[in-house]
């Protein structure tokens, strides 16, 4: 090798090892940064590096999985690959990029060992774990829409609040309001790397406390498509924030509600699979809605539906139709003292009463406080914190953690209540009208207490045995959750059992006109948008399955492409069709009515109609 060649092998293994350096005995689960600066000629040639520099790097792991991060531009001439390693032991990597001095680059690193628990991942059909571990995760979620852009020592004292009060994740928006949009990209090519900064040290506090950032990529009203309107524009964002973020503990939320925006679905159809190829991590993905983001679980990038909604029709029976998790993000906000912001602000016993029954439908649960959520007209004051609702979160989190809550599933044998169980270890019965509750378990001894929702405090009754356990709560003032449990079996099936001891089988829904026991009785002619049309459902066999039903009824106009939207619940009432539902009129919609009867099973029916405006 020539004394030039020499040289240049030097600077480049310089520059190598001041890449490398800021990773060396990284703790797994602890993003590390490898920072590069152009030099004058490069800066000259890319005089806009968030548009002009093409870079990534691909890391090998001690067991030989691979990861693709993209850089990002982090200001002035840096451009910045984040990384989190997964795993202890020794790192490789490899950067690719159009700056020819950086191309090929390698390097290596050793990451240390570490108590973080990972990652979480969807696990057991409808609940979540961390990813390399037999650990089960307890999702529980406050909503702070405007964490990144408050008072930074108003954000520490709602972080550490959150956390004193064991949530364990805290959702909000990477662009915040309008005007904190325009702070972060003054025009559509042109990001604030120091809004960034801020919100990466605010996501990163939010990690060392335990806490997972649900991240929302754009808010209502068309947001994402106003700022970005051109597709280019948009996966440049969407690759700027997985680069900034997927290394971090997160999890993707798609847009504020999709239905407001023009093509809600087909816009998140192109950022979630952007999403899910640049995201080395695979973090969860949904999007926030005004109602249910199932309608775009056809498209192959959301991995857990979320809902807006306290109906429990609706959550109940698209419980058995989906096997992913769930979980509702908004079932009704406290008022908490500061005042009503908007139409889901519900006193406190409403608030409790819908807690538990989404609970009872079979959803993971995140809390929202018109003081503290920043989702309103009101402002976030710290003073609503400690809010009696944020306390009765805390007793919720208190009694799960005490159960297989990974493995519960909503529960039919009971009469009086509404259940959960893991058959032949646990029963929940939540009893929102306190009376005598009747409950079919498997013959064994158990455990059996009743819980106060409201405190959080354990009564203890004396041991059941046998296989049909009635009873009254302690009093009849409020409503109660019964816990029938086998808890020194627990106890053994944690020492000795898999993540899951059973396997979650999905019902086949009965679609055979002869076994449905109902028909569509209303709507019987053609729809128009201008004269909302009845519903009604004609229940054709009465049993005992048949004594109490649950409704949900769907519109989709296939040919659109815009996905089914919730048109109804219950027996009957007038059906809500979004305008935006179709674009051509006339449109075949197409009309589905589930049925779940008294113990769980679910039937449809189905009716093409002409739709008019």
């Amino acid at each position: 090798m020539g004394m030039k060649g020499a040289v240049l092998a030097l600077l480049l293994g310089v520059a190598g090892l001041r890449a490398q350096n800021p990773c060396a005995n990284t703790p797994a689960y602890t993003p590390c940064d490898l920072t590069f600066e152009l030099n004058d000629a490069e800066a000259a040639a890319h005089p806009s590096p968030y548009l002009s520099v093409a870079m990534h790097a691909e890391f090998k792991s001690p067991t030989f999985h691979t990861y693709l991060m993209p850089a990002f531009w982090d200001g002035g001439r840096r451009l910045v690959i984040r990384f989190t390693p997964t795993e202890p032991g020794n790192w490789e990597y490899r950067v690719t990029s159009n700056v020819k001095r950086w191309e090929g680059q390698t390097g290596s690193f050793t990451a240390a060992a570490s108590e973080l628990p990972g990652f979480i991942v969807p696990r057991n059909v409808h609940h979540w774990a961390y990813a390399d571990s037999n650990r089960p995760h307890l999702w529980m979620g406050d909503t702070c829409f405007t964490f990144g852009f408050m008072d930074e020592a108003l954000f520490r004292q709602v972080v550490d609040a959150r956390a004193a009060q064991k949530f364990t994740h805290i959702r909000g928006l990477i662009l915040g309001s309008p005007a904190d949009a325009a702070a972060m990209y003054s025009s559509p090519d042109q990001p604030n790397p120091a809004g960034f900064q801020r919100l990466d040290q605010r996501i990163l506090y939010i990690n060392r406390k335990g806490i997972i950032a649900d991240l929302i990529l754009a808010g209502a009203n068309g947001q994402l498509a106003s700022l970005f309107p051109n597709w280019q524009q948009r996966q440049r964002y969407i690759r700027y924030i997985v680069a900034r973020y997927a290394p971090m503990n997160i999890t993707w939320q798609g847009f504020r509600d999709f239905e407001s925006y023009a093509d809600g679905r087909p816009l998140l159809k192109e950022v979630g699979r952007l999403l899910k190829d640049l995201d080395p991590y695979h973090h969860p993905m949904t999007s926030g809605t005004l109602s249910t983001s199932a309608p775009l679980l056809d498209d192959g990038w959301q991995n857990f539906v979320s809902y807006h909604s306290a109906d429990d029709q609706l959550g109940a029976i698209e419980h058995q139709l989906f096997a992913v998790p769930f979980v509702n993000l908004n079932f009704g906000v406290e008022d908490s003292g500061a005042g009503k912001s908007g139409p889901d602000a519900v006193d406190l016993d409403t608030f409790r009463h819908r807690l538990w029954n989404a609970t009872m439908n079979g959803q993971y649960v995140t809390y929202a406080n018109t003081g503290t959520y920043g989702g309103g007209s009101l402002p976030v004051d710290a003073k609503y914190l400690d809010s009696p609702g944020a306390k009765m979160m805390t007793a919720w989190f208190d009694f799960f953690s005490g159960t297989r809550h990974w493995e519960l599933e909503p529960y039919f044998d009971v009469d009086g209540g509404r259940g959960l169980a893991l058959e032949d270890v646990e029963y929940i019965i939540y009893v929102e009208k306190p009376g005598p509750v009747e409950v079919l378990v498997e013959r064994h001894g158990y455990d059996v207490e009743w819980i106060n929702p409201i405190s959080g405090e354990h009564i203890r009754e004396k041991n059941f045995k046998g296989e049909h356990y009635t009873g009254d709560p302690p009093d009849k003032t409020h409503d109660w959750v019964l816990h029938i449990s086998r808890e020194g079996h627990k106890e053994g099936m944690l020492r000795s059992y898999k993540f899951e001891s059973r396997r979650i089988e999905m019902q086949v829904i009965e679609q055979n006109p002869a076994k449905v026991p109902f028909e569509i009785a209303q709507p019987a002619q053609d729809l128009s948008l201008s004269k909302p049309a009845e519903y009604a459902v004609k229940l054709t066999r009465a049993t005992h399955a048949t004594r109490s039903m649950m409704y949900l009824w769907t519109v989709e106009a296939a040919a659109e492409g815009q996905g089914f939207r919730v048109a109804g619940t219950g027996p009957q009432g007038r059906l809500h069709i979004p305008p935006s539902i179709a674009r051509k009129f006339p449109a075949v919609l197409s009309l589905r009515l589930y049925g779940m009867n008294a113990v769980g099973k679910v039937y449809a029916a189905d009716k093409a109609l002409q739709l008019t405006q």
